[in-house]
């Protein structure tokens, strides 16, 4: 289960060396929540030998009938800032080649599949073009789809309060 600021740090840091950016275990601990909008939280870090501040807004959840079941869905803007992926960390065992479902609103989205696993989950991510973005910004609910097997779909809801106040935030 997703919980507390030590696993909000764990994922910044994941989604951070992700992208390219690496927060050493000093910078991990030093993360901090700078704002909350809504469902999401805005989280800087200044790494060693970073220049700048670098933050994420994430939001942490967990199916309404799987406890064991969370989600962590971060935004982040790339380091020339000329686009913003959304990264999900799924949990390992979810069925890969099925990717993982989107719907904003009941409204089907589209996939995004799977990049990589590791010990912490598996991730999926996803440019955020301006079409999704603005439905993001506008809808109450996304729903991400995860399959435990070709047949079995768990629908796991993410609020939207907030987004676009957070990602205007977003520095």
């Amino acid at each position: 289960m997703i919980s507390g600021l030590s696993r909000t740090l764990a994922v910044v840091a994941m989604s951070a060396a992700l992208s390219g950016l690496v927060l050493p275990a000093q910078a991990q601990q030093n993360g901090s929540v700078r704002s909350t909008h809504g469902s999401w939280s805005i989280i800087c870090d200044t790494p060693a030998g970073a220049t700048s501040e670098q933050c994420i807004m994430m939001q942490n959840v967990v199916a309404e009938d799987r406890a064991d079941l969370g989600l962590s869905v971060v935004i982040l803007r790339t380091a020339d800032r000329k686009a913003e992926i959304m990264r999900v960390l799924a949990p390992l065992g979810v069925l890969l080649p099925t990717g993982l479902g989107l719907y904003i609103d009941k409204k089907d989205n589209g996939r995004a599949y799977f990049k990589q696993c590791f010990a912490d989950g598996c991730y999926a991510e996803v440019i955020l073009e301006q079409q999704l973005l603005d439905t993001l910004k506008t809808g109450t609910e996304a729903t991400f789809i995860v399959f435990a097997t070709p047949e079995e779909g768990i629908g796991i809801p993410v609020d939207l309060t907030g987004f676009g106040e957070a990602f205007a935030a977003l520095p």
